[in-house]
């Protein structure tokens, strides 16, 4: 599936390098936490939570310490039962300690634990790290927190890779899905619990709160990307008067439908691929030749061969229209792999399949050995619950046909991938959605700094204008560029203003254009 919501370039070196990255346990030696419950007031029936003491010990890399923080499954009922998040965090040696800074890579489904431990010194500079205690957790549902759990191994990869009867994108392939997605939410909500209806963003906001409190801090100060944005607006809309510094990066647009949201980011994707094909007949390898148009009709031919030729992995594993949309997805996040995704077609031109299915287990979260982590359920589950999908295959058809007119040379075979199945998903899901297209104001909220990239693929730059002018206090940052999401990009400018007003909470009087 295209989890297109996630800052995904460190996981995609991973991939190419093919390097596996070992996590040692937690470690004895333990301090305790002070809590702070902030300016928002508290309910009686949430003091317990906000008052809570969190014990941090030794673990992973030298200089991380973590701990678990207990929160309610369900925030207006808190005593129907209870979940852990996981939390790490870098602690910061210097006397001028603002706080504590939350990172969240986005999705829904990406672990800002592993957010800190592999890859602290890519998404934070010296000056974050000098200026607070760099915090990362798993959300409700992901990881190493309490987790969802869907299907096993085997059945994962019969739901993602197995072979349809009917050509995809027919309607008797369409007719096909329903079944097993079915079958998909019946096992989700079997072997998750009430959990399941509450991996919602507004309950991960409240997360979040008591997440500032339990740390000390009086104000939250956070820097999310892409779907992680999604969780600082709603916090921001909660919890106002707790808005310390919110950085949001490669934001999700809260206003607009789910169609629409699906059509435009494809549309993202599609402006992203037209870019990697000039940037490919300028160089000296590219396996397409011609103008722009020239090489984007050999793409559409070489989808055609790929799709009657049945091309397989090295484990039996036959290679549909759908995986291929989600391969050539998951290089364009970041300029940078590009290089990868050329080697990829040179390699479907060959009849190899190899690199495809390496990029599309990446996206998917399928290891080497063929265990898979739960970001693929964690997303269906969030965005069933997250937003409001249509509730008849003629609703689904007809986003396909509008993802395929935004995107006339990819969009149809990412939607195979991404969009039928979360459509789908969420008309058989066991719980109604919670959320609905809205704007978001937070009125009284300190300023907030909305940073978008002009192309970004996944959460495409018109939905970073939309949320600052949405937002009462929201100052747009713009990066002129590639890829999804701008701080840590290599863009110095970014990085600065990010910098200035994390650390001393200066916003630009207007959009410094970077």
């Amino acid at each position: 599936m295209n989890r297109a919501r996630f800052r995904c370039g460190i996981a995609i070196a991973a991939v190419i390098a093919s390097s596996i990255l070992v996590l040692s346990g937690c470690v004895s030696g333990s301090t305790a936490t002070k809590n702070s419950r902030g300016a928002e007031p508290v309910a009686s029936s949430l003091a317990k939570f906000y008052d809570q003491r969190l014990v941090w010990s030794g673990c992973e890399a030298s200089g991380l310490t973590c701990a678990s923080a207990t929160v309610p499954i369900d925030w207006a009922h808190p005593s129907t039962g209870t979940l852990k998040l996981a939390l790490i965090r870098h602690v910061t040696t210097s006397a001028k300690r603002i706080g504590s800074l939350l990172l969240n890579p986005g999705g829904p489904g990406g672990s800002g634990y592993d957010m800190v431990s592999q890859s602290l010194s890519s998404v934070t500079d010296a000056a974050l790290r000098a200026s607070f205690d760099i915090v990362g957790w798993d959300p409700r549902g992901v990881g190493r927190s309490s987790a969802i759990t869907c299907l096993g191994n085997r059945q994962m990869d019969a739901f993602l890779y197995g072979v349809p009867s009917a050509p995809e994108g027919s309607d008797a392939w369409l007719a096909s899905r329903v079944p097993l997605e079915k079958a998909y939410a019946a096992a989700c909500a079997k072997n998750t619990g009430a959990l399941l209806g509450h991996i919602d963003a507004e309950s991960n906001a409240r997360d979040m709160d008591l997440l500032r409190a339990v740390l000390g801090d009086s104000k939250l100060n956070y820097l999310g990307f892409s779907y992680g944005t999604f969780f600082g607006a709603h916090y921001a809309e909660l919890f106002p008067k707790n808005v310390g510094r919110l950085v949001l990066d490669g934001p999700v647009d809260p206003s607009i439908t789910e169609p629409v949201d699906f059509t435009t980011q494809m549309g993202g994707f599609e402006s992203s691929f037209r870019a990697y094909i000039a940037d490919c007949l300028a160089g000296s390898a590219c396996p397409f030749t011609g103008t722009v148009d020239d090489a984007l009709a050999q793409v559409r031919a070489l989808i055609a061969i790929v799709g009657s030729e049945r091309l397989t992995s090295g484990d039996g594993r036959t290679l549909t229209l759908g995986t291929l949309g989600t391969a050539i997805s998951y290089p364009l996040y970041s300029k940078d792999a590009w290089p990868d995704l050329s080697q990829m077609f040179q390699g479907l031109q060959k009849g190899s399949a190899s690199l495809a299915f390496q990029f599309a287990d990446g996206y998917n979260g399928r290891n080497a050995n063929g265990t898979y982590s739960e970001e693929t359920s964690v997303y269906t589950a969030a965005l069933c619950l997250d937003g409001v999908f249509p509730p008849t295959l003629a609703g689904t058809r007809a986003t396909m046909d509008t993802i395929a007119a935004a995107a006339p040379t990819i969009g149809a075979i990412f939607s195979y991938s991404d969009w039928v199945h979360v459509d789908i998903a969420c008309q058989n899901w066991p719980y109604a959605s919670v959320l609905h297209p809205e704007q978001i104001h937070a009125k009284g909220a300190a300023p907030i700094m909305v940073v978008g990239t002009t192309d970004d693929p996944a959460t495409p730059y018109a939905g970073a204008v939309s949320l600052a002018k949405q937002l009462d206090s929201g100052h747009l940052v713009t990066r002129r560029g590639e890829g999804h999401t701008a701080y840590g990009s290599g863009n110095a400018c970014i990085d600065r203003i990010v910098d200035s007003y994390l650390v001393n909470g200066t916003v630009p009087s207007k959009d410094p254009l970077c």
